[in-house]
């Protein structure tokens, strides 16, 4: 939470050292920056973070591997063109795709992602990042495309361009998907006009 809320550009309490940041606090914050109700804003930060927190944790492989091999398997099943991914199911259909490599996918349409988050997310990712100087992450060698989208006030979508962490991006769009509270939503994402300019050549093919 605390890298979530440094790359966000949250002044560091006084009283309080960075990685100890209270999730009222954080709450308070983010509601002033967004514009959004402290109570579902709290709750958003309580949910989210939970659930990074507990497919990322180390001790406790078996549950990611559980949540990796799931998603695999749907794309095993349905051999699908496109897959679309949201939020922390972009964590996890990156990290399947690179686990399975014959598990040939035309797109991946990752939305709303947090991939790039430093130290939260991105430092923690399997394959880890590498490189010379700076890490980067890579596309999965079984995806022909992948195309992201990021609404550019999306508080989980930090930072909202993953081509700085990433090789092999096609295309990393923002696009303005924010309603009342909407700021996350999947359905959001799913109907603005990035998503279907990029799912056009692909339906009815």
């Amino acid at each position: 939470m605390a890298a979530w809320l440094k790359e966000l550009g949250a002044p560091t309490p006084v009283t309080q050292g960075a990685l100890t940041l209270p999730v009222r606090y954080a709450a308070s914050w983010v509601a002033e920056k967004f514009s959004l109700d402290g109570r579902l804003t709290q709750l958003f930060i309580r949910l989210f973070f939970r659930e990074v927190a507990l497919y990322l944790r180390a001790d406790d492989d078996q549950a990611r591997l559980a949540a990796r091999e799931e998603v695999a398997a749907r794309i095993a099943q349905h051999r699908p063109r496109v897959v679309i991914a949201h939020s922390l199911g972009t964590i996890v259909t990156y990290e399947a795709l690179h686990a399975h490599p014959e598990l040939h996918v035309e797109l991946l349409l990752t939305l709303g992602s947090p991939l790039a988050l430093p130290h939260g997310v991105f430092d923690r990712l399997t394959p880890r990042p590498t490189g010379p100087s700076t890490p980067l992450g890579a596309r999965p060698d079984s995806v022909a495309r992948w195309v992201n989208i990021a609404d550019p006030g999306d508080p989980v979508a930090i930072p909202p361009l993953l081509a700085r962490a990433f090789t092999g991006i096609a295309l990393d769009l923002t696009d303005s998907i924010h309603a009342t509270y909407g700021f996350h939503h999947a359905k959001n994402y799913l109907s603005c006009a990035a998503t279907a300019a990029t799912l056009g050549p692909y339906l009815g093919a």
